[in-house]
């Protein structure tokens, strides 16, 4: 994976100029791109198929064992269970779908991330899994600093960035189930699914 880490980082105004294409993705549905299990620190496992568990998030992600420095007991924090990223920024920043991994998300979907879109409480149904939205803001760290440069953190972390969750979002299970690439996510907003 190493290898992988020395490619060239994209300034804000490439970024700029190919923005428009990852704002346009989907807000009533979505489509599950990319699996990531990271069994240990800087490790990655890309996969088919997934399980979502309600106690440990995705089985075999070390969430819950690599801790928070946000709980009481060291353990994963329950709204930080889950990463999600745009699949079209994803790959944007990484060059290309091999990169990906590296952002250290667990799902990749194509759809708008965005707090007006997908509010803290919104429910995702992925497979036969629900996942939860939850408010915890989700932000660039030192290494994704190091896989894909400054110019990209400030980016994601800018005003703008927040506004569209181009960093991602936390989200937890809240139905434990099978999610495999390719599958649709439907939203669940107020009570009602929209899924076409």
């Amino acid at each position: 994976m190493n290898a992988l880490l020395f490619e060239k980082h994209l300034t804000a105004d490439e970024i700029q100029a190919k923005i428009a294409w990852v704002l346009d993705s989907p807000t009533d549905f979505g489509t599950l791109e990319l699996i990531v299990r990271r069994p240990k620190v800087n490790k990655r496992e890309v996969v088919e198929t997934g399980e979502l568990c309600v106690e440990n998030g995705l089985v075999g992600d070390n969430w819950l064992m690599r801790g928070s420095s946000r709980t009481e007991n060291g353990l994963g924090h329950p709204e930080m269970q889950l990463n999600v990223m745009n699949y079209r920024f994803a790959e944007l920043i990484a060059g290309g779908r091999e990169r990906i991994s590296l952002a250290g998300d667990q799902l990749f979907a194509t759809l708008d991330l965005s707090p007006k879109n997908l509010p803290p409480g919104t429910r995702l149904a992925i497979g036969s899994a629900v996942i939860e939205v939850t408010a915890i803001p989700h932000l660039g760290c030192k290494k994704f600093v190091e896989r894909f440069g400054l110019e990209m953190m400030k980016f994601a972390n800018s005003e703008f960035g927040r506004r569209h969750s181009l960093r991602g979002i936390n989200a937890k299970v809240v139905k434990s189930g099978t999610i495999k690439t390719g599958d649709q996510i439907g939203i669940e907003r107020t009570g009602r699914t929209q899924n076409t």
